[in-house]
């Protein structure tokens, strides 16, 4: 790859982690007045709509599959939307944002027991290392306020996200994977809108809750899942999959600089133990070197 594209991938790659970060933000600010039942639906709408061209084009692929995409989308858009909704409302966004991280451990963990895929000593440490991480971050206040309850609803979020992914594995591989989010997206959406108009807000929702709801669902959620698949596309899952340790460093920065959220010393010890362990567990042992390539394992 050319120095010019190598440096477009980075750039993407930190634009995605701005975007994904951002959301918590978004989710903290339009949470308390909407509620998580109302503000998941928003988002979900928002976002199936901007992918819904790609349901339409690949809607012949995804006859037949939509079962499949109806429980697969509780799993990977409406019950963690929701967990992090409810997170965000209670707590301060970086809970939330710092927990995301444990999505790929969770993913190694169901990957073996659904594929058979060894975990590994690096794997099995960094998942011990990032539990720590979530038990220091639910044992402390942060600015007084209690988040126990908020960083487990987050940590069960990121393990629906890990299951998720290995469900799509085993159930829908081979579908065009834009389409895939869209239809999943549209079927989360379906599911929960008697809930969220029985619980619809009551007072008038503000301009700015509405604002963030929209953004949310139309760029953290539609947008950003095409942009993710583009990127997949280009330079394959493993490097995409070094997003994960830029979702936490925005989440924490967008909340600390425009709500003001303290960055404290707990929070701090959480994140780098959680990060810690997804760094071990995506790292690899180096194979022999063969003639003059090296290759990974």
């Amino acid at each position: 790859m050319s120095p010019a594209n190598e440096f477009r991938v980075m750039a993407e790659l930190t634009l995605l982690g701005a975007i994904w970060g951002g959301s918590f933000l978004l989710m903290r600010v339009a949470a308390p007045e909407f509620g998580p039942l109302a503000l998941v639906e928003v988002r979900l709408v928002c976002g199936a709509l901007v992918l819904l061209p790609f349901v339409y084009r690949a809607r012949k692929v995804l006859a037949g599959r939509w079962p499949a995409l109806f429980v697969i989308g509780m799993v990977n858009s409406a019950l963690p939307f929701l967990l992090f909704a409810w997170a965000t409302a209670v707590a301060p966004a970086a809970i939330s944002a710092i927990a995301n991280s444990m999505t790929a451990l969770f993913a190694a963990v169901f990957a073996g027991w659904m594929f058979g895929d060894r975990l590994g000593r690096r794997r099995a440490a960094g998942l011990v290392a990032g539990m720590a991480g979530v038990i220091v971050m639910a044992g402390v206040p942060m600015a007084g306020v209690p988040v126990g309850w908020a960083a487990l609803a987050a940590t069960m979020a990121a393990l629906c996200y890990g299951l998720a992914g290995n469900l799509v594995r085993r159930h829908l591989a081979g579908l065009p994977p834009i389409a895939l989010g869209g239809a999943t997206l549209s079927c989360s959406a379906i599911m929960l809108l008697p809930l969220a108009i029985w619980h619809w807000p009551e007072q008038q929702v503000s301009v700015t809750a509405w604002g963030s709801a929209i953004t949310l669902g139309v760029l953290c959620t539609g947008v950003a899942y095409a942009f993710l698949f583009r990127l997949l596309d280009r330079i394959g899952a493993t490097r995409t999959a070094t997003v994960t340790y830029l979702v936490p460093l925005f989440g924490v920065a967008w909340a600390w600089m425009i709500l003001g959220e303290p960055l404290t010393p707990a929070t701090m010890v959480a994140g780098l133990l959680i990060l810690g362990g997804v760094a071990l567990s995506q790292s690899r042992k180096p194979a022999p070197v063969v003639g003059d390539d090296a290759a990974l394992k």
